[in-house]
């Protein structure tokens, strides 16, 4: 069957269609015929061959993706909470050839919930990744309602879900936005913005002299941002950043893998997309056939919402 990946690691123009093969369905499993898979940074990393020494595969093809949406075509043995035609989306762990660009996956039923009510399978995919991520970084930050959180990188997919999210469990948002996209910023229901850059840490402390409870870095600035964080405060980080040990403000690396399996979460988020506390962004759409120009959009920066591909 159709995939996209690489057979070569490189950049976008290392991206093509592939055949894999079928992945049989075992007891718990549900198979999807994909309709839409989100683009992500993740899914670059992996096209330039940055996990190539985690992945247990070492044969090509390898297959990025991480969201996929579609509809059930197959359940296992065990599975109830979906039927064969049921509108879905999943969270995918790719390892080798079994990642979400392609037009059939077979995925653990519990990485696998009905898609929000009302949505398309183009909206539905932007969901699952950065929301269980975002979702993450809350939960583990632990932070109590009226306590402050900020955020860097909130115009973006994961950022904007931890500004929802946060809103919606009743903490203070201070969110870092440009001039053109404050407006948006403050829609998601930031209580405070900031002009981002690498001084972000600076004008959150003039808005927040003793600094925040917690922050949550979509934008990966690191060490720049946490100098905004109070003495004994805590930081989630998305690319494995642990902090200098100093002051003592925990950083909190988050790795989504480990939620891949988090039904209960993933139906949450669901639940909220459809109530209206989550916005399900899309920026771009592209037959799955052109992901080579989808990852030269997304490496290009400024990309409000996720980037699509179809089947």
């Amino acid at each position: 069957m159709r995939a996209v990946g690489v057979t070569e690691f490189g950049g976008p123009e290392a991206l093509h269609v592939v055949d894999v093969e079928p992945e049989p369905l075992g007891p718990g499993q549900v198979r999807i015929r994909v309709q839409a898979a989100a683009v992500a940074p993740t899914d670059t990393h992996a096209r330039s061959g940055a996990y190539a020494t985690r992945d247990p595969f070492k044969n090509p093809p390898w297959v990025p993706g991480m969201d996929v949406a579609g509809v059930v075509a197959e359940v296992g043995e065990g599975v109830d909470h979906l039927a064969v035609g049921d509108l879905a989306m999943g969270i995918v762990v790719p390892i080798g050839p079994h990642g979400a660009y392609r037009e059939d996956k077979v995925l653990p039923g519990n990485s696998v919930v009905r898609a929000p009510r009302g949505t398309t399978a183009v909206e539905a995919c932007t969901l699952p990744m950065n929301g269980l991520t975002a979702r993450m970084a809350l939960d583990r930050m632990a932070l109590q309602p009226g306590q402050v959180l900020a955020v860097t990188g909130s115009a973006g997919a994961f950022g904007g879900f931890v500004v929802q999210l946060a809103t919606a469990d009743g903490l203070t948002v201070v969110a870092d936005a440009s001039e053109a996209d404050e407006e948006l910023v403050r829609g998601l229901g930031a209580d405070v913005v900031v002009r981002r850059g690498d001084d972000v840490a600076a004008r959150i402390r003039e808005r927040y002299p003793d600094g925040v409870d917690g922050l949550a870095d979509g934008a990966v600035q690191d060490e720049l941002v946490l100098p905004a964080v109070k003495d004994g405060g805590v930081m989630a980080t998305v690319r494995g950043y642990k902090g200098d040990g100093e002051r003592g403000v925990r950083c909190l690396p988050n790795q989504v893998a480990r939620a891949a399996e988090d039904r209960e979460g993933l139906d949450r988020l669901r639940r909220q997309a459809e109530d209206g506390v989550l916005t399900l962004r899309v920026a771009r759409v592209f037959p799955a056939e052109q992901a080579a120009d989808a990852h030269r959009l997304l490496e290009a920066g400024g990309v409000r919402g996720r980037i699509v591909l179809t089947f």
